[in-house]
């Protein structure tokens, strides 16, 4: 096997959550072009369908079923229905999130369980469900953020406090999965990308708050970011887990 073979999925099947728009329709066309079929999960099905003729013009076979990750019997529908399809599943993305932002002595109880129930709970429901099914050299990746590592300049708990404990489960999941079923657990830890939830910023915030913190002096691109996703995906990431790999350009350093 080459370096260049390593990065590839050909034949895997992987379920990728929140696929209906922004980095999770980036993500489900790289993985298909690595060689992977897909099971599209998104509450927003009708929007389902664009991705997955992404999928199909990549060459590679695609499912969607309406998935709310925050209620676990969707979750098990989402695997089952891949499972049916394609009978097995291989990898896991963990991408569907929610954001707020509501000052903290504002902020509803209903407000804030509905951003964990999503971010957190969520991406706990979707990996055990998958857990149960999948086999040794599989790997499940969940999208964290810069922001469970620092803060935003905007008023984020519930995201935040989600996003930072999406990163302490990664670490759990990894510790009781790795060397007893062989499944990796990891997360990506984005900065700002060009996506849906970047675009409802404040029309000041990126060049106010964002871009001077960041090395790279820009928003990151979806390819930059769905690049490290199949590393982790892939043999190539074969001796990676339980860790949290940062993708933010150099937004961390200041």
């Amino acid at each position: 096997m080459t370096i260049l073979d390593r990065f590839r999925i050909d034949d895997r099947v992987a379920i990728v959550t929140g696929a209906s728009s922004g980095l999770g329709v980036a993500f489900a066309a790289a993985l298909a072009e690595a060689g992977a079929d897909l099971s599209l999960g998104a509450r927003r099905e009708d929007r389902l369908a664009a991705t997955r003729k992404l999928v199909e013009e990549a060459g590679r076979r695609a499912i969607t079923v309406r998935t709310d990750v925050a209620n676990p019997d969707d979750c098990r529908v989402l695997v089952d229905a891949t499972v049916r399809a394609f009978g097995r599943v291989d990898i896991l993305v963990n991408n569907a999130g929610i954001g707020t932002s509501v000052p903290a002595t504002r902020e509803t109880p209903e407000q804030f369980r509905s951003v964990i129930d999503v971010n957190l709970n969520g991406c706990y429901w979707m990996a055990q469900a998958c857990a149960r099914v999948m086999k040794p050299g599989s790997s499940i990746i969940n999208i964290a953020s810069v922001l469970g590592l620092t803060s935003a300049g905007i008023p984020q708990a519930a995201y935040s406090a989600s996003k930072a404990g999406l990163i302490g489960l990664t670490r759990d999941l990894a510790q009781q999965w790795t060397g007893r079923k062989g499944i990796r657990v990891n997360a990506l830890a984005p900065g700002y990308f060009e996506s849906e939830m970047t675009g409802q910023f404040q029309d000041d915030y990126i060049e106010r708050a964002v871009l001077p913190r960041t090395l790279e002096g820009r928003l990151g691109h979806a390819a930059e970011f769905s690049a490290a996703l199949i590393f982790l995906a892939s043999d190539a990431g074969s001796y990676v887990t339980g860790i949290t790999l940062p993708v933010e350009g150099g937004m961390l350093t200041s």
